[in-house]
């Protein structure tokens, strides 16, 4: 067989082996380096899409806390939890189609958006709390009680379908980073 005819090596080059320099800067079990994690104070977003399925909402719970936990902020996790678990349950509950959850920190303030496709904004909070056997209408007063802010607006039709609605609150973190994290 003719050599000249034949494809060459790919993993060589006229001026040596370059994948054994890389292969010699990569652990071998652990695959290629990780950038460095961000900084506290960095602004980040993590978005999660669901069906309209009684499961999403848990699934929104225990991603939130996962979140929230990996940046640090699990401080803020019980009444992240509990307020989007809120919006999330109404999601699934009063509309037809899917739902997303939208995490976005801005330092020192985390924002959870709740999407859905109902452009129906949620009735404002009763001046009187429901009966304790009521099945529901405390949403809006727990959301009132516990988000440092909160808004909604309602997103008409578009050029791709119904634009459905936003319903967002904000937790504000009191103090700088946690001890752990400052450095």
């Amino acid at each position: 067989m003719d050599n000249d005819h034949t494809c060459p090596n790919p993993t060589t080059t006229p001026h040596g082996d370059h994948n054994s320099l890389l292969m010699a800067t990569l652990d071998p079990l652990s695959g290629p380096p990780h950038p460095p994690p961000l900084p506290f104070a960095a602004p980040w977003q993590y978005e999660l899409h669901f069906p309209c399925d009684p499961r999403g909402p848990g699934i929104a719970r225990l991603t939130l806390r996962a979140v929230l936990s990996a940046h640090g902020l699990a401080e803020l996790a019980d009444r992240a939890e509990l307020l989007a678990s809120e919006l999330t349950t109404n999601s699934v509950r009063h509309t037809k189609g899917p739902a997303s959850v939208r995490l976005q920190w801005l330092c020192p303030v985390l924002r959870v958006t709740v999407w859905d496709m109902s452009p129906d904004l949620p009735p404002p909070a009763p001046p009187v709390a429901p009966p304790p056997h009521a099945d529901g209408g405390r949403g809006m007063l727990i959301l009132e009680a516990v988000a440092d802010r909160w808004g909604g607006c309602a997103i008409g039709e578009g050029p791709y379908g119904p634009g459905g609605k936003t319903v967002w609150f904000e937790l504000s973190l009191p103090e700088g980073p946690p001890s752990t994290l400052a450095a």
